[in-house]
């Protein structure tokens, strides 16, 4: 009986496409639009959601808070919620839940989010299913994993069914959720432009399965599986994507372009690769960070190139990074006993995430530097590009003005509340306590830091900020 239940779990599979529409699905070309069309902004506004479990949703959670209720007032007496500005929102794993939540409910995630997440014990129901004998025999199934009960577990009590095709509906930010192949490292994200490549179809894909997708953390959860049909659909990369990682042109060529072009090209085979097997996205990048930078990069390539990019029009690009990584302290350093296996394969997972992400906030902030002076050399009395042809390309160069927003505990000025939040764990349960601090927390740094007081400096606006 056990063995025939067992052979009855079976995955849900993506359907396959049979000719890709670069206009239709779920896709930041398509939602941007359509935003444009009924109200055209020239800039573009980023939320990067990190990840951490409870933390991280939390954490992020705060920010929309305040920014739902914190207006702008611009020179002309013009009122507007920030929030209502927010273009694009990156989640991986924690930040995925708020991230496509947000992008699910709208204003109307306020009213629920509390109750159906952040202070529920997530982890204590996912523990008691994997405990109960009923679900045993699928568990033990090779088509089914510890991931799509997760999934099940998410769906009932914040998707509620929902999938990629209610997200095309909705008029808010596109939500780019972002998981890791588990067999290149690659990042693969759950928008119709990746899966594109694959040849199949995101539309019917619940919101859970990519939830936990992005949070299966290795060994604590299965990886999600999903069907690879690249090759069959005479889908071809965008030419401004080839041109920005064109390695024979005078300027310096788009590394991270050059890089995502081989690594999709990987999945254009699904001869070769029919499944591919996703992992916590924070493998790959835990800030949601390298697709912006990967963006930024092929822009001002193309750019110095000659080139046009779908964002020649953007005059300000503004990147709120929140990130909710914490390094607990440890008193390993003050006994000889080294510390225990386990001890150590956590450690050395979270240690390289923990410096990447470190290292890719710094280098959009070597972006903002390197525009900002490519910006002052041509707009300099003295630049004349007839003069000096090597520098010709700066003619070109970008015209955007980028402001990176850092929204993370070491930006508190209160010591005892960092040392606080900086100890809360990885998991899916944290105190209410715990949760209303995060909240708190994140508004708090965001309204107060040096960045985002610049960039309403910058663009003659005011915060007006009504009570909690």
């Amino acid at each position: 009986m056990l063995l025939v239940l067992a052979g009855c779990a079976t995955r849900p599979v993506n359907p396959p496409i049979t000719e890709v529409h670069p206009s239709e699905g779920y896709r930041l070309q398509t939602m941007q639009a359509r935003k444009s069309a009924d109200n055209p902004s020239e800039a573009l506004v980023i939320l990067t959601f990190s990840g951490g479990g409870t933390r991280a949703a939390a954490f992020a959670y705060g920010v929309l808070e305040v920014l739902r209720r914190t207006e702008a007032v611009a020179p002309n007496g013009r009122r507007a919620r920030l929030i209502d500005a927010v273009d694009v929102i990156t989640g991986v794993s924690g930040g995925s839940f708020t991230a496509l939540a947000y992008g699910l409910y709208g204003d109307k995630l306020f009213d629920i989010y509390e109750d159906s997440f952040l202070k529920r014990n997530v982890q204590g129901e996912l523990l008691a299913r994997s405990l109960n004998p009923f679900n045993w025999p699928a568990l033990g199934s090779d088509r089914w994993g510890r991931s799509e009960m997760a999934a099940n577990l998410y769906d009932e009590i914040l998707f509620h069914g929902a999938t990629f095709a209610d997200l095309e509906k909705g008029s808010g930010p596109f939500v780019a959720v972002m998981s890791t192949d588990i067999s290149t490292g690659t990042r693969v994200g759950f928008n119709q432009s990746m899966f594109d490549v694959l040849c199949s179809d995101l539309s019917p894909v619940h919101l859970a399965r990519a939830a936990a997708a992005s949070s299966a953390v290795p060994l604590v959860l299965s990886p999600v599986t999903i069907n690879n049909y690249g090759g069959t659909c005479g889908f071809k990369f965008p030419e401004w994507l080839t041109v920005a990682a064109n390695a024979e042109s005078p300027a310096r060529p788009a590394a991270r372009a050059i890089k995502r072009l081989e690594e999709m090209q990987s999945f254009e085979d699904g001869k070769a690769r029919p499944y591919i097997h996703l992992v916590d996205g924070g493998l790959a990048d835990n800030l949601g960070m390298r697709a912006v930078l990967e963006t930024l990069e092929e822009m001002e390539a193309v750019r110095l190139h000659g080139g046009k990019t779908p964002l020649d029009h953007i005059k300000r690009i503004i990147v709120v990074v929140v990130n909710s990584l914490s390094v607990p302290a440890t008193n390993w350093d003050q006994t000889e006993r080294p510390p225990g296996n386990l001890e150590i394969l956590i450690k050395a997972t979270g240690v390289p995430i923990d410096r990447y992400s470190y290292e890719t906030v710094e280098l959009l902030r070597d972006t903002i530097a390197r525009w900002d002076t490519m910006r002052r050399i041509r707009d300099s009395p003295a630049f004349d590009a007839r003069k000096d042809l090597s520098l010709s390309g700066l003619m070109n160069a970008p015209t955007a003005r980028l402001y990176a927003i850092d929204v993370s505990f070491p930006m508190l000025k209160d010591k005892d509340e960092f040392a606080y939040l900086n100890d809360l764990p990885t998991s899916f349960v944290l105190p209410p306590e715990a949760v209303d601090r995060l909240r708190a927390a994140a508004g708090k740094i965001l309204l107060e830091s040096p960045d985002f007081q610049r960039l309403l400096k910058d663009i003659g606006a005011r915060v007006v900020q009504p009570a909690p």
